[in-house]
C-alpha cells in the first residue's frame, strides 16, 4: 500500500508538471508558428531533427542510468550507488563530446548541402543547427541529474523546477514579439538560454538533496563495461526509434519540403503534450518496477507491469478521445492557421500513441533484467521497417500523411515483440493472458469509447461550448467503461474504500 500511495503521489505531482507545460507549451506554440511563420516553423523542426537523430544515444544511457540507479537504490548498497553517479557523469560527458563533434562534421554538411531549404533562409537554418546541437548537449550530460530525482521518486523537483522552465518559455515569447531582428534566429537562441538554466537548477537541487551527485572522477573498470554494454544495446533499440522518427522527416522534405514538415512537426508537438498523461505515470511506476524485481519481489513487479500497460492506456484515452473527435476544430481554435494535413498526422500519431503507451511498463521490466541485448536488436529492425514502406507510400503518389500509416503497424508488432522476449526472460509472464485481458480489452473498450463520443459529437453544431459538453460526457463514458469493465476487481474495492474513507472525512 505503501508503494501504491507513493505512485499515486508523484502522478499527481507530474501532472501538476504536465498541467503548467501544457498550458504554457499550447499558448507558446500558436505564438511562435504565426511570429515565425509556418515555413519558418518548418525549417526550424527539420534542422533541428537533424539534431535529434542523435537522441538514440542519450536515450539509450539515460535508460541505462535510471536502471542501475534504481536497482542499487532496490539493493541498498550506497557505496556502489556514487560510483555508478560518477561512472554514469564520465559517460555522458564524453558522449556530449562524440555528439559534438558528429553534429559539427557529418551532420552541419547534410544541411548545407541536402536539406529542401530557402537559400535565402540557410543562414538562419544554420543558426538554429548550432543552437540545436547545444542545447542538445546540455541534454545529455543533465541525464544521471535527472535519473537520480526520478530513482529517488522525488517527482516534486520536476513539478517546482518547471514553474521557472514555463516562466522563461513565456519570456521567450515577450523578446520573440520585442525584439527587431530574425525571429527564427532569435527563437533558437533563446531556447537554447532556457535549456542552460534549467539544467543548472537540476544540478544544484541533486547536489543539495543526494549523497551520491557529488561527482568525484574514478573509473572502475567493471562497471564501466556493465553500464556501457548495456547503454551500447540500448543504443541498437533507440537507434530504430530516433532514425524512424527523424529520417521520416526528411524523407517528407524531400517530396513535399518545409510545409509538410510543420504540419507533421505541430502534429507530433500536439500528441507529445498530450502522451505526457501517460508518460508522467510511468516515471512515478517505473523505479518501483526496478525495485521490486531487484529486491526479488517478482510477482509484485508483475503485477505492477500489467497494471502500468492497463492504466497508461485509460489514462492516455481519457485525453486523446475528446481531442481525436474535434481534430479540425481544436487546431483552427489553437493555431489560427493550421497548415495542410496536421489534423490527419495527429490522428495517425494519437492512435500511435495509444498503443505504444502499452509498451513502456515491458521496456523498464526489459531493463530491470540487465538482459537487452536480443531485445534492442529485434525492436530497432521492427521500428526501422517503417522507414521503406514510407517511402515507397510517397514514391508512388501517396499523401502526405499516409508516410504514418506503416507507424501503426510497426508500433503493434513492438509491443507483442517486448513481450515474447521478456516472457523468455521471466517465465511467470503470459502470452495469453496479456494478449486478451491486456492489449485486446484495451482495444476493444477504446474502440467502443471512440465510437460512442464521435456519435454523440455529430449530436451537437461546432462551437466552443458543445466542444466542452462532448468532452465531458466522452471523458464519463470513458471513466465508466474503465471502472466497469477495464480494471480488476480488486482494484475496483481499493478504489470504492478510497471513495469511501474520502466521503466520511468530508462528513466528519
Amino acid at each position: 500500500m505503501g508503494n501504491n500511495r507513493r505512485i499515486a503521489k508523484n502522478t499527481l505531482l507530474l501532472y501538476f508538471r504536465m498541467l503548467l507545460t501544457i498550458a504554457v507549451g499550447l499558448y507558446t506554440s500558436r505564438v511562435v508558428l504565426n511570429t515565425l511563420g509556418v515555413s519558418d516553423y518548418g525549417v526550424y523542426n527539420v534542422v533541428g531533427g537533424i539534431v535529434a537523430m542523435l537522441s538514440f544515444l542519450n536515450s539509450a544511457l539515460t535508460a541505462a542510468s535510471q536502471r542501475f540507479i534504481s536497482f542499487e537504490l532496490g539493493r541498498g548498497d550506497r557505496q556502489r550507488l556514487k560510483q555508478i553517479f560518477c561512472t554514469s557523469v564520465t559517460i555522458h560527458a564524453v558522449l556530449a563530446v562524440i555528439i559534438f563533434v558528429v553534429a559539427e562534421t557529418v551532420g552541419l554538411w547534410f544541411v548545407n548541402t541536402h536539406l529542401n531549404i530557402d537559400p535565402s533562409r540557410m543562414t538562419a537554418a544554420n543558426w538554429v543547427y548550432q543552437c540545436s546541437i547545444f542545447t542538445f548537449m546540455l541534454t545529455v550530460v543533465s541525464v544521471p541529474y535527472n535519473s537520480c530525482i526520478v530513482a529517488h521518486e522525488h517527482m516534486d523537483a520536476f513539478a517546482y523546477i518547471s514553474i521557472l522552465e514555463v516562466a522563461l518559455k513565456l519570456l521567450i515569447v515577450y523578446l520573440l514579439l520585442l525584439i527587431n531582428y530574425d525571429k527564427l534566429t532569435i527563437y533558437s537562441v533563446l531556447v537554447f538560454g532556457v535549456a542552460l538554466v534549467v539544467r543548472l537548477t537540476y544540478g544544484i537541487y541533486c547536489k543539495r538533496h543526494f549523497d551520491e551527485c557529488t561527482y568525484r572522477f574514478s573509473f572502475d573498470k567493471s562497471l564501466f563495461r556493465e553500464m556501457f554494454s548495456f547503454a551500447g544495446w540500448s543504443v541498437v533499440g533507440n537507434l530504430g526509434f530516433s532514425f524512424k522518427d527523424q529520417v521520416a522527416n526528411v524523407i517528407l522534405n524531400l517530396f513535399f519540403g518545409t510545409v509538410v514538415n510543420a504540419a507533421r512537426g505541430v502534429a507530433l508537438q500536439v500528441n507529445g503534450i498530450i502522451s505526457g498523461f501517460s508518460t508522467n505515470f510511468m516515471m512515478a511506476l517505473n523505479p518501483q518496477i526496478t525495485k521490486q524485481y531487484a529486491a526479488g519481489n517478482t510477482a509484485e513487479s508483475v503485477r505492477l507491469v500489467y497494471a502500468g500497460c492497463r492504466y497508461s492506456f485509460f489514462l492516455l484515452a481519457f485525453i486523446s478521445i475528446p481531442v481525436m473527435i474535434n481534430l479540425d476544430y481544436l487546431l483552427k481554435l489553437w493555431l489560427g492557421i493550421v497548415p495542410e494535413y496536421t489534423s490527419t498526422f495527429l490522428l495517425l500519431a494519437l492512435i500511435s500513441a495509444l498503443i505504444n503507451s502499452m509498451s513502456q511498463p515491458l521496456v523498464t521490466a526489459l531493463h530491470a533484467t540487465g538482459n537487452i541485448k536480443f531485445f534492442q536488436i529485434l525492436i530497432c529492425i521492427i521500428m526501422l521497417c517503417e522507414l521503406p514502406l514510407a517511402y515507397l507510400i510517397l514514391f508512388f503518389g501517396g499523401k502526405p500523411y499516409m508516410a504514418m500509416y506503416p507507424t501503426v503497424l510497426v508500433t503493434l508488432i513492438g509491443l507483442f515483440a517486448r513481450f515474447i522476449v521478456l516472457k523468455r526472460l521471466v517465465p511467470v509472464y503470459r502470452l495469453r493472458y496479456f494478449a486478451v485481458k491486456v492489449v485486446g480489452k484495451n482495444l476493444v473498450l477504446g474502440t467502443f469509447c471512440i465510437v460512442s463520443a464521435h456519435y454523440i459529437n455529430n449530436l451537437f453544431p461546432v462551437s466552443l461550448g458543445a466542444f466542452i459538453l462532448t468532452s465531458f460526457i466522452t471523458c464519463s463514458i470513458v471513466a465508466i467503461i474503465v471502472y466497469l469493465c477495464g480494471i480488476t476487481s480488486m482494484e475496483r474495492v481499493k478504489i470504492n474504500d478510497k471513495i469511501i474513507s474520502y466521503l466520511h472525512r468530508i462528513v466528519k
